[in-house]
């Protein structure tokens, strides 16, 4: 049965600077339209972001990151070959993999490509309400339905939206910062996906780790909105954002439940 999960600003505060210590590196497989906007952002954080799908290369940057983002936006033979490479070595060395399903209802091919992923139990698997129906299930909208799904699957299950809801086995948050422009920019959650993965590199508890990540990030929006006309000035204030909040800002904004 789930059950609400406690987590105290003040630990979402300690953990976003200590991630911004470690400063992680996370090797993120993703979508073309996606990787130079996911760079900045884990930039902005102090993450350290590499994005190369080279199948001569990827062993050796995987073995020597922090973290794995599998992003399924951009789909060919290679990035497939790529994927199964980068999730192995992650596997062998115990490193935190996200996957992020993108588009995963416009076509029966990526649909069975993500459901074999899901089988390879992530760490974390990062999808809107629409995405997590053609993966999990019709009831994968319901909240209380992902802490059912995160046990059978063994992945903690971020549902982000207008409230991003993380389910790990039992437990259940809801967090609740953000603006509506985020989904006015492309590849928003995308980043998102790949800081969720340097967060889980750099904190060892899982629901810790996603709540942080997702704190952050959209507090990050929410201060960006007070600061921007539209979407194009959106984006570089989302960036300072990232990059200055203080602990007592965290502290402050995080609406977590």
């Amino acid at each position: 049965m789930a059950k609400p999960l406690h987590i105290d600003a003040r630990a979402v505060a300690r953990t976003v600077e200590e991630a911004r210590s470690f400063r992680p590196s996370v090797h993120c497989i993703t979508n073309t339209v996606a990787q130079n906007f996911t760079a900045n952002v884990l930039l902005a954080i102090g993450m350290r972001p590499s994005m190369t799908v080279a199948l001569d290369e990827i062993s050796g940057f995987v073995k020597s990151a922090d973290a794995l983002l599998i992003n399924l936006g951009t789909m060919d033979e290679d990035r497939r070959t790529a994927i199964d490479d980068a999730i192995a070595i992650a596997q062998e060395r115990n490193l935190p993999w996200v996957l992020d399903p993108t588009f995963v209802e416009k076509s029966e091919p990526r649909q069975n490509l993500a459901k074999q992923l899901v089988g390879r139990k992530p760490t974390a698997l990062r999808f809107n309400p629409g995405e997590g129906q053609y993966i999990l299930g019709a009831h994968s909208s319901e909240p209380h339905a992902l802490t059912v799904l995160s046990r059978s699957t063994g992945s903690a299950l971020v549902m982000t939206g207008a409230e991003d809801v993380l389910a790990v086995d039992d437990d259940l948050a809801r967090v609740r910062n953000g603006s509506p422009l985020m989904d006015r920019v492309t590849a928003m959650g995308c980043a998102l996906s790949a800081v969720v993965a340097g967060f889980l590199a750099a904190e060892n508890d899982r629901q810790l780790a996603i709540v942080s990540a997702l704190v952050l990030y959209g507090l990050a929006g929410s201060e960006a909105e007070t600061r921007a006309s539209g979407p194009g000035s959106f984006v570089p204030a989302f960036l300072d954002a990232l990059y200055a909040l203080s602990a007592d800002d965290i502290i402050a904004g995080a609406r977590i439940a």
